[in-house]
């Protein structure tokens, strides 16, 4: 019995140097930066055009348990766009953390101007012409059909070959300040019309304020052809 014993902890004791001294297996760094390119394909899914990801090398110098499990995120702030930074996180058998540099390239159609193009000038759709980059390296709000540019005007001028901005872009005045307008008023069971003079400027479908020939002032929505309508 005692060297039944004594055998037992002579094995235990082997097993665990064996152990101590198996070598650790490190985490391999082609797969996780193929795990971060598919992260980032899964976060793009969507965009328009041509999607392209390429991810930045990994210090060699880390010396990473390997992880079955590995957890990705979007640090915060960051997105599936341009240059960006995706987080590697893993709890077991080793906790550790690490954050990769990507780049998410979209090539996609987009819009700019074929001629120079003053401020204010209404927009045809021959002063327009369409280009192709990677609009993830141009200002955001680029505008990618040419009818969300077409009837309106530029806030500031563009010379030839720019890209126009969704934020750069003005809708027609359907109402001018001064300008007599037809205030047209619904409601259950009724519709009058009559004339009034705008007090400011409006788009289509912006409230505007109009003064009747009685003095009244009241607000409506503004339409094409010189219509305020005015619902109750």
């Amino acid at each position: 019995m005692k060297f039944t014993r004594q055998l037992f902890f002579a094995f235990l004791l082997i097993s665990q140097q064996a152990q101590a001294q198996a070598p650790v297996q490190h985490q391999d760094r082609a797969a996780l930066r193929a795990a971060v390119e598919q992260f980032l394909r899964l976060q793009s899914a969507g965009l328009p055009g041509q999607v392209t990801v390429t991810v930045g090398a990994i210090d060699p110098r880390l010396n990473l348990a390997a992880c079955a499990a590995p957890q990705l995120f979007l640090s915060p702030g960051a997105r599936a766009w341009g240059n960006t930074t995706v987080g590697v996180r893993c709890t077991a058998p080793a906790a550790w953390s690490i954050y990769i540099q990507a780049k998410v390239a979209v090539l996609a159609d987009y819009v700019a101007s074929a001629v120079p193009l003053a401020q204010g000038q209404p927009i045809q759709a021959s002063q327009l012409l369409t280009m192709k980059g990677d609009i993830t390296a141009l200002p955001p709000g680029i505008v990618t059909d040419m009818a969300q540019a077409v009837g309106r005007s530029l806030s500031v001028s563009l010379p030839s070959g720019m890209p126009l901005r969704l934020d750069g872009l003005r809708a027609e005045r359907v109402v001018q300040q001064g300008q007599l307008v037809r205030v047209v008023s619904s409601g259950a069971g009724f519709r009058v019309s009559a004339e009034a003079r705008a007090i400011g400027n409006a788009s289509e479908g912006q409230v505007v304020q109009v003064r009747t020939l009685g003095g009244q002032q009241i607000s409506g929505v503004a339409r094409a052809g010189g219509l305020v309508e005015v619902a109750y």
